[in-house]
């Protein structure tokens, strides 16, 4: 399996988008990752917008993000929650300082705008943020998947398919 020696951290917070959080976490288990849920509390149930549940592996506070290959900020809700947290903008800046895939599709670049690294970017998410992200200091592009770099945007659940193909893909390579 190609992903066998990677690690990921896939963070979780209620609300987040069902389809946004598991497609990308079982497919990337499916190629060897490591996928560690990481939320505010260790073996908490979170809850998706839609009512599937994810019980955290870990806690924002005990994790060694230098351990991580790469991240993924899911879509919904979560992400208005997610940016508020200094320990979640401290593991997408370090991955971005790193060049390390982060992966966010729908509304999770509102993370990527708190953490204030889309200036010069390219990118896309749900046509709601275009405004936020283009105000960040990034181009958007009403596209399935955009690759920046180590950073990979995505719209909708429907562009699942090519944004974790893109994701893994990227993650392959470092």
């Amino acid at each position: 399996m190609r992903l066998a020696n990677k690690k990921v951290i896939a963070l979780v917070e209620d609300d987040f988008e069902d389809l946004e959080l598991w497609y990308p976490v079982l497919r990337l288990r499916e190629e060897g990752t490591t996928v560690d849920l990481v939320g505010k509390e260790a073996n908490k149930t979170y809850v998706g917008k839609y009512g599937v549940p994810a019980t955290s592996d870990k806690a924002f506070g005990y994790v060694d993000v230098a351990s991580y290959d790469g991240i993924l900020v899911p879509g919904g809700w979560a992400p208005d929650k997610l940016r508020r947290y200094p320990e979640v903008i401290d593991f997408v800046k370090y991955m971005d300082e790193n060049k390390k895939p982060i992966g966010q599709i729908c509304h999770a670049g509102w993370v990527l705008i708190s953490a204030d690294i889309l200036q010069g970017k390219q990118v896309t998410s749900t046509p709601g943020i275009k405004d936020d992200m283009t105000n960040a200091g990034a181009t958007w592009h009403d596209e399935a998947v955009i690759v920046d770099g180590h950073i990979i945007s995505s719209r909708r659940p429907p562009d699942l398919p090519p944004y974790v193909k893109a994701f893994a893909d990227e993650l392959a390579k470092g």
